[in-house]
């Protein structure tokens, strides 16, 4: 499957909201990192396709999903890299505080898997929204 075709795929099942699906697009091993904090339980690294549904249930978990904004603005390819250029909005559930701000995503195909995702966002802004 070419690089677009699974990282279109990854994207149409994040949309649909099922954690275990979304896992599923993974290989067994993958080098996951999401930029943040302690304070912020779903950031950080993560190297099993078995953690990346728990990252998205912790993450919905800590926010508040209907209030979701995701736009893509550009999806760049080369190779068995996709770069996602895109917009974030988000809801914190323990604070109430809206966030929003611009995000790159790099993702990394091998086959019909990703092994690659890194997220690239205000990390400060993330923090202040959550910060009691």
């Amino acid at each position: 499957m070419a690089t677009r075709d699974v990282v279109e795929q990854f994207l149409g099942l994040l949309a649909a909201g099922d954690p275990d699906r979304v896992a599923e697009i993974f290989a067994d091993d993958i080098d996951w990192y999401v930029p943040g904090s302690a304070a912020l339980p779903w950031t950080g690294q993560r190297s099993k396709r078995s953690e990346v549904a728990d990252y998205l249930r912790t993450l919905r978990s800590n926010i508040v999903p209907d209030k979701n904004v995701d736009e893509v603005e550009a999806l760049l390819i080369d190779g068995d890299h996709a770069i996602l250029l895109g917009r974030f909005t988000r809801v914190a559930k323990s604070t109430g505080r809206t966030f929003a701000m611009p995000i790159a995503m790099h993702l990394q195909v091998a086959g019909d898997e990703i092994v690659t995702m890194h997220l690239y966002e205000d990390t400060l802004k993330v923090s202040e929204a959550f910060a009691e």
